[in-house]
């Protein structure tokens, strides 16, 4: 089986974080570690860079991978990822000579190690359409969500009749898991949404067959507020103090 091509979603716009996938985290830029995570992937054969932040093509140039230059159109905040990662897939693999696709998000700077391997062996070995990467929700528990009345302050179960669904101690509640933003791996055909029975929609590129990966909570760190931004510094500070770069 050919290697994977990885794709990296860099966008110059952010609304919560400015300019998040270009700034300084741990003394190198963000996009940066999502760059590194893939060139030690023994999986990933090619590395491509989707962006319209000069800047972030700077950086990927000096680090030694292809480019491909993002439309202004998909590069909104309303643009959809899956309509990004099609884009430059039509662009730099026309051939179709990589049939898994991994894509990363920019902003992800921290991430466990050898998490594309796991998620494209799982890929491969199940013949899925798609893996992605969860997280336990810890204490945001969805039997924990409830509707609070905006004039009385009256709280009420989310669903249910039970409020909390009568579970008051969080080593009682069943396993719940969250998409943590760390990795999407998929089959070319699942991207370019060519899978029957797929549907329509925001998330028909993940196909029918979808299968998860798990990771420890609180070891995937996605760049959304500027307390994010703080938290992947002191990560990666006691990272690159304790280990070696992913």
């Amino acid at each position: 089986m050919p290697g994977a091509l990885a794709l990296i979603l860099a966008r110059a716009g952010s609304k919560g974080v400015p300019g998040k996938n270009a700034r300084p985290i741990a003394g190198r830029p963000c996009i940066a570690w999502t760059i590194d995570h893939a060139q030690h992937a023994r999986s990933v054969a090619r590395i491509v860079v989707s962006t319209d932040c000069p800047e972030v093509a700077r950086v990927a140039k000096d680090m030694g991978v292809e480019l491909h230059k993002r439309p202004d159109h998909l590069a909104s905040d309303t643009a959809r990822i899956d309509d990004a990662a099609r884009d430059a897939l039509r662009s730099v693999d026309p051939a179709s000579a990589h049939p898994h696709i991994v894509i990363l998000y920019a902003n992800v700077p921290v991430r466990p190690p050898g998490l594309i391997d796991r998620a494209l062996d799982l890929l491969a070995d199940s013949g899925a359409d798609s893996v992605q990467s969860y997280q336990p929700v810890g204490k945001h528990h969805p039997w924990w969500t409830t509707r609070i009345d905006a004039d009385t302050g009256a709280v009420h179960p989310w669903e249910g009749d039970t409020l909390n669904h009568a579970v008051y101690r969080r080593q009682d509640l069943p396993p719940a898991y969250i998409p943590d933003g760390a990795i999407i791996a998929l089959t070319r055909a699942a991207l370019m949404l060519e899978i029957p029975s797929a549907g329509d929609g925001p998330h028909a590129f993940f196909g029918v067959d979808r299968r998860a990966i798990i990771n420890p909570e609180h070891s995937v760190v996605d760049i959304d507020t500027e307390v994010d931004l703080l938290v992947a510094e002191y990560t990666l500070a006691r990272t690159l103090h304790g280990a070696s770069r992913p």
